[in-house]
């Protein structure tokens, strides 16, 4: 496992807010978990993220040991984004927040 080089919280609960709280970090955890990524794919995926900003977060997210960044060896270079062993485990959260947000909307809907 990837050592973690930010300092985080020692609650459980806070720590795991605190690596998946950003603008962009859910989306990117959404979609990754389907397949790995290219950044230009993100990019087209949610237009109204910057691109320096997407890349601050997929960082943020692989120095926490959940989204690995691979680098091909090819002309032009490509990168890919996906999902650690680690950031899998993410899925019944990001289940269960769909969930929730779900069920938040049609109550105030009410």
């Amino acid at each position: 496992m990837a050592k973690v080089k930010k300092s985080l919280p020692h609650v459980p609960a806070e720590r795991t807010l605190k690596i998946v709280a950003g603008r962009w970090k859910v989306f990117i955890l959404y979609f990754l978990r389907k397949k790995p990524h290219r950044l230009s794919e993100l990019r087209k995926l949610s237009p109204e993220a910057s691109p320096k900003m997407l890349v601050q977060q997929l960082r943020e997210l692989e120095e926490h040991g959940v989204v690995r960044r691979e680098v091909f060896a090819e002309v032009p270079a490509r990168v890919e984004y996906s999902l650690t062993r680690m950031g899998m485990t993410l899925g019944p959260l990001l289940d269960e927040l769909c969930a929730w947000g779900k069920r938040h909307a049609s109550g105030i809907a009410d």
